[in-house]
């Protein structure tokens, strides 16, 4: 009878200490993350700016994201994945380009990119809490976000050809929405054990928190830029 019983407890105990390693390194590989992203913001403010007031800009940093996310995915078993990954954060530095230089055209525009950061971080630190401490399971989020990442997309797109105000408005509003919720639901899914490794795991939750960055600063820039 002991066997019996102490089999099942060492093995969920030993599923917990998996999940906790993976959300701490993810964690740490986030934070390092940062630093990457930062130096590419100020070598694209530097270097690449003209690059993407053309088309051609816009291609290659599709082209480049989307290599590097498939680069990713086919390195995570290995400690080359980290690396792989630390590039492409510096690479979505440098893509941070458009949105720094739009910002920064605004008198207080160095305010609103601090202020920016502090409410992304404010917003990932909440809900990652809530995801760490909550008993209610978000699993069932999984195809309403897909759905809605599908729809912000298709009217990311429309809206590079339109070039409506309220348009922008709304699409940078419902980013941060969505991906606030990818945030909670990205967190939950490693604590419940459905993301094990955490290369993959840290590129969700990179993507999720840049994007609330990005889409913040939209927002505050439309709402509480000021010109000269």
């Amino acid at each position: 009878m002991i066997p019996s019983i102490q089999r099942p407890y060492n093995l969920s105990a030993s599923m917990q200490g998996v999940r906790h390693r993976v959300l701490r390194n993810t964690y740490w590989l986030l934070a390092l993350s940062m630093l990457p992203t930062v130096l590419g913001a100020v070598v694209g403010m530097q270097f690449a700016a003209p690059l993407f007031l053309s088309g051609v800009g816009l291609l290659l940093a599709l082209v480049g994201m989307f290599g590097f996310i498939f680069a990713i995915r086919a390195t995570q078993e290995s400690g080359w994945g980290v690396l792989v990954l630390l590039g492409f954060t510096f690479f979505m530095g440098v893509m941070l380009t458009p949105i720094l230089s739009y910002t920064l055209a605004f008198r207080n525009g160095p305010e609103l990119i601090m202020l920016a950061f502090g409410g992304t971080a404010a917003i990932f630190a909440t809900l990652a809490s809530v995801a760490s401490v909550t008993k209610r399971d978000f699993s069932f989020l999984g195809k309403w976000l897909l759905a809605g990442l599908v729809v912000l997309i298709l009217a990311s797109l429309a809206n590079i050809f339109l070039q409506l105000p309220a348009l922008t408005l709304a699409v940078s509003s419902a980013a941060v929405m969505l991906f606030s919720a990818l945030i909670l639901f990205d967190v939950q899914r490693i604590i419940n054990g459905g993301e094990t490794n955490y290369i993959a795991a840290t590129l969700a939750i990179y993507l999720d928190v840049y994007n609330v960055f990005v889409n913040l600063l939209s927002l505050l820039g439309i709402g509480f830029g000021e010109r000269d």
